[in-house]
């Protein structure tokens, strides 16, 4: 049920437009009828004979729904008909004032918006699945909500720009996601868009302005202690504010993105798994992005420039910087002051450089950047930054090695992070463990994926999830990893994934052997098929298909086949 100061707010909006014109509408019948009963009128016997109040009432009932029935419950005199026409024009002139005030009423903002929010807590509250809130509905959000939408998991949104509101009642994702109109900043909106809704899973905050999400994240975690946050911010400042507070995530684009082109240069193959799993486009497993590790021009020394010169001069490899705003006092050695214009990338050295980056804001920038590196080094390594997901197609076209797009790299990493929350535990693991564990686990997962798009699940050993797992355990019974991802309708064969991590208690266990044995309230990570996900989900709460897959024996179904087979 919607909150009350919702309903309240409602209330007094239409009280507020429309009680000057009940008064007049009440004040001309009040008249009319008491008028109607005071004129006398005269009966079939020719006497006087004055209207009763119900009459009165009747009779302008009536009238003043146009239908007509005649005059009741005598013949009018001229007096009451002269009283009648005055009566009757006046009820016209007070409904079309109370018609107009209701116009009024309907276009007035205040009254659409407290009504969109009254309907929108409503929406809320009968949400029964898991699901996620998002505020802000731009690149980030919308490329976000796409990718939970494809997981079919839920998500409420609150942006502030209706435009963008009114798009997400166009898109055809496949759980609808009601969307409101407002500042997410504002507590009674986070309430209404369900932060304190035991379904709930997680508040992500994705606005344009990084005070705004500073604010989302510390009011959250003063209205529900208990639901995880997980904010986009850039700020150093806001960083180190956010960190101190407890589950909340910060998203940092650009540093992700360093973080992502220095695992290119040393790690190439778990580059290539990792952009293989986030679903990046023409991203194929086994390709390899070759990127070179020294003689870097950076262009732009701002939030991306200066992740990429912290991620480079820790391998020991000092690009050279250009940017207007440069001096000795940024901690830089090599840098040029000026803008990245054809002369200057000239004077730089780009003809003998291994490798450019254009990380400036400014879109129009960077791919001027791009076509004067074309012109003096068609075979320098390019990468440049997209501000605005709207201008991809230009992009496109300037066929660069590698884009960072900030909204896109911040929503795969927060959808990794939803949908697979172990997932950089494991990206982590295969760093440390070396490029050949993970050629090797590249290998299983080309085998049993194929060209499919990889899609990442978990599902946790509990009675919820796993109702047959479950029983088996309980009874203190031996159930094997390999048992769970047999083919249902062939135990020889195996579904379409690879188990990639068992979290459990007593610490994870990384690409586990099929012989490991499973325990209660293991969380277990795959990749693999949606069609796997469905079959493995049917398996694991079906006890005669479980059976047989351990077993290989058939177990008979139903009573009359349990009575036959005794």
């Amino acid at each position: 049920m919607a909150t009350t100061s919702d309903l309240d707010r409602v209330s007094m909006v239409v009280l507020r437009y429309m009680r000057r014109p009940i008064f007049v509408l009440i004040l001309v019948y009040g008249v009319g009828i008491t008028g109607m009963a005071l004129i006398p009128g005269v009966n079939a016997d020719g006497q006087p004979e004055h209207m009763s109040l119900f009459h009165a009432f009747y009779f302008f009932t009536y009238t003043a729904t146009t239908t007509g029935f005649g005059e009741i419950p005598n013949v009018f005199t001229d007096e009451q008909r002269l009283w009648t026409i005055f009566c009757l024009y006046m009820g016209v002139v007070a409904w079309l004032y109370a018609i107009g005030s209701i116009i009024h009423l309907i276009q007035n903002p205040h009254f659409i918006q407290a009504l969109d929010e009254y309907r929108f807590s409503r929406v809320v509250d009968r949400i029964s699945e898991p699901f996620f809130i998002i505020c802000g509905f731009g690149d980030t959000g919308s490329l976000l909500a796409r990718g939970i939408s494809d997981h079919w998991f839920g998500a409420v949104i609150i942006d502030r720009d209706p435009e963008r509101i009114k798009a997400l009642g166009l898109r055809n994702y496949n759980i609808k996601m009601p969307g409101l109109c407002g500042d997410p900043s504002t507590p009674r909106h986070l309430v209404d868009a369900g932060v304190r809704h035991p379904q709930c899973k997680a508040v992500i905050a994705l606005t344009g302005d990084e005070d705004v999400n500073l604010k989302i994240a510390v009011m959250t975690r003063f209205m529900n202690p208990d639901v995880p946050v997980i904010c986009r911010s850039t700020s150093p400042q806001h960083q180190e504010q956010l960190a101190a507070i407890d589950k909340i995530k910060v998203i940092d684009p650009f540093e992700i993105f360093a973080q992502l082109l220095s695992m290119a240069m040393t790690a190439p193959h778990l580059h290539n798994l990792n952009s293989w799993l986030v679903g990046a486009k023409g991203v194929s497993l086994g390709q390899q992005l070759k990127v070179p590790v020294d003689n870097w021009i950076l262009c732009g020394y701002g939030r991306m420039g200066q992740w990429f010169h912290k991620q480079m001069t820790l391998r020991g490899n000092e690009p050279l910087v250009i940017d207007p705003d440069i001096d000795e006092t940024s901690g830089v050695e090599r840098y040029i002051k000026g803008y990245s214009d054809h002369k200057t990338l000239e004077q730089a050295g780009l003809a003998e450089a291994s490798g450019i980056l254009a990380g400036t804001d400014r879109d129009s920038f960077n791919l001027n950047i791009m076509m004067s590196a074309q012109l003096l080094n068609p075979d320098v390594f390019t990468i440049v930054r997209q501000n605005h997901h709207s201008n991809q197609l230009a992009f496109d076209a300037a066929s660069v090695k590698l884009i960072l797009q900030p909204s896109l790299t911040t929503g795969r990493r927060i959808l990794k992070y939803l949908i697979s929350p172990h997932i950089q535990s494991l990206l982590d693991y295969l760093f440390i463990q070396g490029e050949e564990v993970t050629v090797s686990l590249c290998d299983r997962l080309k085998a049993a994926v194929g060209d499919h798009t990889p899609h990442l699940w978990c599902f946790t050993l509990c009675n919820e999830e796993a109702s047959a797992a479950e029983s088996i355990l309980q009874n203190d019974k031996t159930l094997l990893l390999g048992d769970l991802i047999r083919y249902p309708s062939s135990r020889d064969d195996s579904l379409a994934c690879v188990p990639l991590m068992i979290h459990r208690e007593t610490g994870p266990i990384m690409l586990p052997d099929q012989d490991e044995s499973i325990q209660q309230n293991d969380r277990i990570l795959f990749c693999g098929t949606k069609q796997s996900q469905l079959l493995l989900a049917a398996t694991l709460n079906n006890p005669y298909t479980l059976h047989y897959l351990i077993t290989g024996e058939d177990l008979p179904r139903g009573y009359f086949f349990n009575w036959l087979n005794n």
